[in-house]
């Protein structure tokens, strides 16, 4: 937890909801323990969205398709999503969920590594979500930033790592060191990078916004 749990819980309380499919979904998710975002996290994509209004998106970790279904529901403007998944048994889940919201032909689903997905796309987006794994982000930035428009939004997910992203790599375990390292090395590179304004929040688990100069 980054901020005070009660701070949260009140935060939360004031939330106006999602529709009643989303909050299927996320049940759903929940119970399977398939990670979506968080309700803060949530609430500030929604403002995104509605400040950016973006056209196109592309999302970096489908999941079950949550969070493609939120942002496609709740931008003002029309638009198109691109979302990558690797997963192979989560992918027939969001294609479902893509149907269940009628949204099939808004929502593309790219089955493959994002690592190499990314490497072979053509075009420009004006809003990129990334929530794959932790330890890819620095790996995918620089195929993100050539798909990324000039102006456009990137916004990066569970960047603070529950708060661990502030100890020493020898106070995290073990297993966690090196995606500890390249989180931080991610970090530094979204607030360093000639091509990009970045604010880091600490919204849910962490998120980054970076406009792309």
């Amino acid at each position: 937890m980054i901020v005070d749990e009660r701070f949260v819980t009140y935060i939360n309380s004031l939330n106006s909801g999602n529709t009643a499919l989303l909050n299927e979904i996320e049940a759903e998710a929940l119970r399977t323990d398939v990670p979506v975002i968080r309700k803060e996290t949530q609430a500030c994509l929604k403002l995104l969205l509605a400040l950016k209004q973006p056209q196109r998106i592309l999302e970096v970790g489908t999941a079950v398709g949550f969070s493609a279904i939120l942002m496609k529901t709740y931008n003002p403007a029309q638009c198109t999503i691109t979302t990558i998944e690797n997963y192979d048994k989560r992918i027939p889940l969001a294609r479902e969920n893509f149907r269940r919201a009628g949204m099939e032909n808004d929502i593309a689903l790219v089955e493959g590594d994002a690592a190499d997905v990314l490497e072979h796309m053509e075009g420009t987006y004006d809003m990129v979500f990334m929530d794959a794994a932790k330890g890819q982000y620095l790996h995918f930035l620089p195929q993100v930033l050539r798909l990324l428009r000039h102006g456009g939004m990137l916004v990066s997910d569970n960047v603070l790592q529950d708060g661990d992203i502030i100890e020493s790599r020898y106070a995290v375990i073990r297993r966690n060191r090196t995606i500890h390292r390249r989180m931080r090395s991610y970090l530094y590179e979204l607030t360093h990078h000639e091509q990009l304004v970045t604010a880091v929040l600490p919204v849910g688990d962490g998120i980054t916004v970076s406009s792309k100069i």
